[in-house]
């Protein structure tokens, strides 16, 4: 074990500080969702108050919040999941075969990040609204999978490029395809920038806003929608029900992120 130093006594102070800053306003959000909202406007913030349920139980309650959270999965999740399955594959292919252009599909795929969600969004609402498929989950699906697939490729080139070429030379010697030297070798060693990829995708479209409420009015509105809808309720904003549709709304990203964890390291330690 080291010996203290001042150096390392500051810099522990300094991390120690930055986490605080930054976990701050979610656990101010936690605890404002479980407060009345008196106890939430009070000029003095109160630490020590009585809990309360009733701030869930509103969220909960709203058929609205139900829908929206069905969408939600059922949209974020075949997003992610195309995205994954088409995107993955094609990122190791432009890593290590060569393919023409191979610097201009790459910015291509960074240019789509350039854009902002309004840019894209206008001229969806045209295409859309003519194949009668506006506001329907079919068309939120495609929209999103736009930026899964371009950004789970985006972030998976560079991770596959970084493999050394001579391991997935010694197995081709050993006698695996170039399908196997992809999914038991490539894949595996991969799998943790992969996983990044894939977790930031979700994270992009799961709190998506701009384009779902360009996109959608009643049928396949999506949990931001609707999340957002709550801070236009009267003259009097319901802060303890928007801290707890912001909890609610943040807790299927780490469910997702738990669930992939388990399963890639489940299939590393496989291989």
């Amino acid at each position: 074990m080291g010996k203290l130093t001042p150096s390392r006594g500051l810099t522990g102070i300094v991390t120690a500080a930055i986490v605080i800053v930054a976990l701050f306003p979610i656990l101010w959000a936690v605890l404002n969702s479980f407060k009345d909202l008196m106890d939430i406007v009070t000029p003095v913030p109160r630490f020590i108050f009585t809990p309360t349920l009733a701030n869930y139980q509103q969220v909960l309650a709203s058929p609205a919040v139900l829908t929206g959270l069905a969408n939600s999965v059922a949209i974020v999740g075949c997003a992610v999941l195309l995205g994954a399955v088409l995107g993955v594959p094609a990122a190791y292919a432009i890593a290590r075969y060569p393919i023409p252009a191979k610097q201009d599909i790459q910015f291509f795929l960074l240019s789509l990040r350039f854009l902002p969600p309004v840019a894209v969004a206008i001229p969806l609402i045209s295409i859309w609204i003519d194949l009668g498929l506006y506001d329907t989950r079919f068309s939120m699906v495609m929209t999103y999978l736009l930026v899964t697939l371009s950004t789970i490729m985006w972030l998976s080139i560079p991770a596959f490029a970084r493999i050394p070429k001579e391991i997935e030379e010694a197995a081709a010697l050993d006698g695996y395809g170039p399908y196997e030297v992809f999914w038991r070798i490539a894949l595996p060693v991969a799998s943790k920038t992969l996983l990044g990829a894939i977790v930031f995708s979700f994270v992009l479209v799961w709190n998506e806003l701009m384009i779902a409420l360009a996109l959608t009015s009643s049928n396949s509105v999506t949990l931001p929608v609707i999340a957002s809808a709550f801070t236009s309720m009267g003259q009097e904003v319901p802060w303890g029900v928007v801290n707890a549709s912001t909890v609610l709304l943040a807790l299927p990203p780490l469910i997702f992120v738990g669930i992939l964890s388990s399963l890639l390291n489940s299939m590393v330690k496989n291989k």
